[in-house]
């Protein structure tokens, strides 16, 4: 017997301390589904005729994931804490925005035919969950941010080492200081020679002069900017000429250890997006290198920009389907190939900075009718409903202070 639901809403930015109670709204079971348009934007239904992600090993660098949780029973492998200290389980500041990113990525669902709950861009795929960063509301951040320096590359170079087919980096450092940091370079690059492709959300400094991402602008990186579910380029995603492909960013439904659902906004939520894209592309064409599968989602974008590229979009929305199809035609790559596309020709990783006055504008590929560290990349929440069953990123080196994407409040 289900408990009665809800749609409660509690409206939560990450770096305030204010709560907006919203009205409660009744929910239907598969209220969480009709929320989910992001699926429907990436044409996952096409590319669940080819796959779902089975084989692949998604590795979410983050705050931690709750694997109890009835959306990710069993999808969840066993992982490595880089931290050490700060929330554990049933605290309030413990994996809050690793477990939201890995149901993007990887959930399944609950209830009745899993038709409840959040559903994943790759279902079938695992989850390899690695702490490099606490909560913005765990007391130990600030510690954990002058002692655990290199989690992200340690990290980085960790799962890559496990046999993780991608990972997953919905965290960046675009503060006033943000710099490249030789370590975390080196690991990607690491990650990268040992075929391991590498995503990461590509900032949340639209609004505040559009500053410049690690490990976003990392060489070979997919960097993701975020759109709303007209396609149009969300105001808060940081335009950048490192930014590969866009995916949504704006209300999104997430899943939560507290066994609420909430909608949040964010450059995390995308690059979770791509990563689930990219985990199917790579169940269907496993001997793509990083390299082959980045220009892959760059040529197989939808609704591309004016002129095929700018800085708010990329090359435009991931489509993993059209990717799949594409890879067909792919010969198998070496996994530490250098391309253009990855980002290695130039100073910079893709065609360059867009010129003042660059596009960004809606690429009208769903209807209207349609229902940091150093930046909080997923800072709204609101609660949807609660579940059967209730119960930054640190510092890579002196200066270098990167924070949690999304603390979900």
């Amino acid at each position: 017997m289900t408990r009665p639901r809800r749609l409660r809403a509690l409206a939560a930015v990450a770096t305030a301390t204010a709560f907006a109670l919203l009205p409660a709204v009744p929910a239907r079971a598969d209220a969480i589904r009709d929320q989910q348009w992001g699926l429907e934007a990436l044409h996952t239904d096409r590319a669940w005729q080819t796959t779902k992600g089975k084989g692949i090993t998604v590795a979410v660098l983050d705050t931690g994931v709750d694997d109890a949780h009835p959306d990710l029973a069993g999808q969840v492998l066993p992982g490595k804490d880089l931290i050490g200290f700060g929330a554990g389980r049933g605290d309030r500041s413990w994996a809050l925005h690793g477990t939201a990113m890995a149901g993007i990525i990887a959930g399944r669902g609950n209830g009745p035919g899993r038709g409840d709950g959040v559903l994943g861009v790759a279902p079938e795929a695992k989850i390899l969950p690695v702490r490099v960063i606490l909560e913005s509301g765990d007391p130990a951040r600030a510690k954990a941010r002058k002692s655990r320096g290199t989690a992200l590359a340690d990290g980085i170079r960790w799962a890559a080492d496990q046999g993780a087919d991608v990972i997953n980096l919905s965290l960046g450092d675009d503060s006033e200081s943000a710099h490249p940091e030789p370590g975390e370079d080196a690991a990607v690059q690491y990650a990268l020679g040992k075929g391991v492709a590498v995503v990461a959300s590509a900032g949340n400094s639209g609004e505040k002069g559009d500053r410049i991402s690690y490990p976003a602008a990392y060489p070979g990186v997919i960097a993701v900017a975020a759109v709303d579910q007209y396609g149009t380029h969300a105001a808060f995603s940081t335009r950048r000429w490192y930014a590969t492909v866009s995916a949504p960013g704006v209300d999104i439904v997430v899943a939560n250890p507290d066994q609420h659902y909430y909608i949040e906004w964010g450059t995390s939520a995308a690059s979770a997006f791509v990563s689930g894209a990219v985990a199917l592309v790579r169940a269907a064409h496993p001997d793509l290198s990083p390299a082959q599968l980045k220009t892959l989602l760059a040529d197989t974008a939808r609704d591309a920009p004016a002129g095929g590229r700018d800085d708010a979009r990329g090359y435009g929305m991931v489509d993993p389907a059209a990717a799949i199809e594409a890879g067909a035609k792919q010969g198998p790559g070496d996994p530490g190939a250098r391309s253009a596309q990855a980002g290695y020709r130039d100073e910079y990783f893709g065609s360059g900075p867009t010129p003042q006055g660059g596009g960004g504008g809606p690429a009208g590929w769903l209807a209207p009718s349609a229902g940091g560290l150093g930046a909080v990349l997923l800072a709204l929440a609101v609660v949807l409903w609660r579940g059967r069953n209730p119960g930054g990123r640190n510092a890579a080196a002196p200066g270098h202070t990167p924070f949690p994407t999304g603390p979900l409040r």
